[in-house]
């Protein structure tokens, strides 16, 4: 009997069709994957079952969950089942989190509301489920506000407060995109044990296959919102049989071309220099009696790289990567050490004496659309580098210079007058690629630039990487939890752990031939399709559980 059954769905949108004739059961104690790019239909799939649609929506067919009719259940009913039988992790975190309620009393308030247990077994309750997903109290208070924490303990917050009343059906959209591959292990256990203790059905939503083949029972392959594929996982997965399956399979172990040879030893002075970088942080008070110590977020780091080197700084959330990498920009200020650009040092200049600095280094975000400003359109976006020229261009030279920007992302100069909701995802990291691109800096520092991009359009974002590295000679640190990114793109890697690099070398050789503990757990958790595929198929064969 399936505890969840969708038969025919179709959705429209304003008369706009989103889903087309959808139809997937999930029984209890199955992981069922729904794969798909963005705009395939996999989000408003689960929202349909949840019924969190958006007013002009339309849905026709059957949705039913635990013998209920989904489509045609009243409000109250559905309230009385969303947080209790159906739980739902979002995949953007910060969104999901109430911004002025501590993470304790949001994990708390869905536990008295369906239980009407006291305020201090809800709490009790709450500490336990976050100690779970890896949230301990003495690290993380339930006093702590989601601003305070990293989007990967964010998204623990989230998945903490899915699956505190342990639900009958987890609909889970994209729930390790934000976390390091070490805890994305531990959340794909915790889910894996939830299934397997409670007989909880799971929607597993992800553009990752490595992680669906490792989890999923059965997949789902959606595109523009109908059915490609669908069956168990090891089959769908390995025969891809259907073009687009094997599109996304190509794509998610894409490699760019790299004609530079990445092991030669480049010659002259480094172009970037760190040189025993600390930054502490005073403890605070965080409730009446509660303190929370000093600590140390970057301990002492030192590196170089020289012009048009390719480096990547990975490591557990937490450890510093971005600490350090805002001290290289000169956003925050060190406690001590030094940051040498093109051999002149940053440290105790006033923002008019960086200007020069800035031209030279360039940030590109992990989410562009919240890095632009939403009312200005794309040739404003672009060109806001250009004030850091002494001399700024009048308005032809500056739009003869963002014309040139998009034109070296791949995007046409007739796109300088759309506004940011105009593009797809990997359009807006295009257009956020071209802003740091357009001083022709030396070196651009990409902050997880790929990690929310489905497979297909990462693959072009990282070709498009490997690109301008040849043709601008940029230096690129990028900073990331995806060891596959690494691994695709950077000629060495730097393994990160509290604050310290702990290893380093060329990226073939660490990824290959960890020697720390840091770099082998990190190395060990990073999911793999073709390992992940070979285990589902014996499974699948022998008829055991994998």
């Amino acid at each position: 009997m399936s505890l969840l059954s969708i038969e025919n769905l179709s959705l429209d949108i304003g008369g706009t069709p989103i889903l087309k004739d959808i139809d997937l059961q999930i029984a209890p104690g199955e992981v069922l994957g729904l794969v798909g790019e963005s705009g395939s239909g996999k989000s408003m799939t689960a929202l349909t079952v949840m019924q969190l649609l958006p007013e002009a929506a339309r849905a026709r067919g059957r949705v039913t969950f635990d013998g209920i009719d989904i489509l045609a259940a009243p409000e109250d009913a559905m309230c009385r089942l969303r947080g209790d039988d159906l739980g739902m992790v979002f995949q953007e975190p910060m969104t999901a989190l109430n911004p002025v309620k501590p993470i304790g009393e949001q994990v708390a308030e869905g536990i008295r509301w369906h239980t009407g247990v006291s305020r201090a077994d809800a709490e009790a309750r709450a500490r336990a489920i976050l100690d779970r997903v890896g949230l301990p109290e003495a690290k993380f208070p339930l006093s702590r506000y989601p601003h305070e924490l990293s989007g990967g303990q964010r998204q623990r917050v989230v998945i903490a407060i899915a699956c505190a009343l342990k639900p009958k059906l987890l609909i889970a959209d994209e729930p390790t995109t934000a976390l390091d591959v070490v805890l994305q292990a531990q959340i794909l256990d915790l889910l894996r044990d939830l299934v397997g203790e409670n007989r909880m059905g799971l929607l597993l939503i992800s553009h990752d296959l490595a992680v669906v083949a490792e989890m999923a029972d059965r997949v789902t392959i959606l595109r523009h919102g109908a059915v490609m594929e669908s069956g168990p996982t090891g089959a769908v997965l390995s025969a891809r049989r259907h073009p687009y399956t094997r599109q996304l399979a190509e794509a998610s172990t894409h490699v760019p071309a790299r004609p530079r040879d990445p092991s030669a030893k480049p010659s002259g002075p480094p172009l970037l220099e760190v040189r025993d970088l600390t930054r502490d942080y005073p403890g605070r008070r965080t409730g009446l009696f509660q303190h929370e110590k000093p600590f140390r977020a970057v301990d002492g780091v030192s590196f170089s790289l020289p012009a048009g080197h390719t480096a990547a700084l990975v490591g557990r959330s937490g450890c510093g990567k971005s600490t350090l990498a805002r001290m290289i920009l000169a956003l925050d200020r060190p406690t001590a050490g030094s940051v040498s650009l093109m051999g002149e040092t940053l440290e105790g200049k006033s923002e008019a004496q960086l200007r020069g600095a800035r031209r030279n280094m360039q940030v590109v975000f992990q989410d562009p659309y919240g890095s632009f400003n939403p009312r200005h359109r794309v040739e404003r976006l672009v060109a806001e580098p250009l004030h850091l020229f002494d001399k700024r261009p009048d308005a032809g030279e500056r739009r003869e210079r963002v014309a040139q920007a998009l034109d070296d992302v791949g995007l046409a100069a007739a796109d300088m007058d759309k506004y940011p909701h105009e593009f797809s995802g990997g359009q807006r990291q295009r257009i956020s690629i071209a802003r740091a691109i357009i001083t022709r800096p030396k070196l651009i520092v990409a902050d997880e630039p790929v990690s929310a991009l489905d497979v297909s359009i990462r693959a072009q974002i990282l070709d498009l990487f490997a690109d301008l590295n040849q043709r601008l000679g940029l230096t690129y640190l990028f900073i990331t939890h995806d060891l596959t990114v690494a691994r695709a793109i950077t000629d060495e890697v730097m393994v990160m752990d509290e604050g310290r690099i702990v290893e380093r070398g060329p990226t073939s050789d660490v990824l290959r031939h960890p020697t720390t503990p840091a770099a082998q757990a990190l190395v060990g958790a990073a999911p793999d399709l073709e390992q992940a595929l070979a285990r589902r198929l014996s499974a699948e064969r022998s008829g055991s559980p994998l």
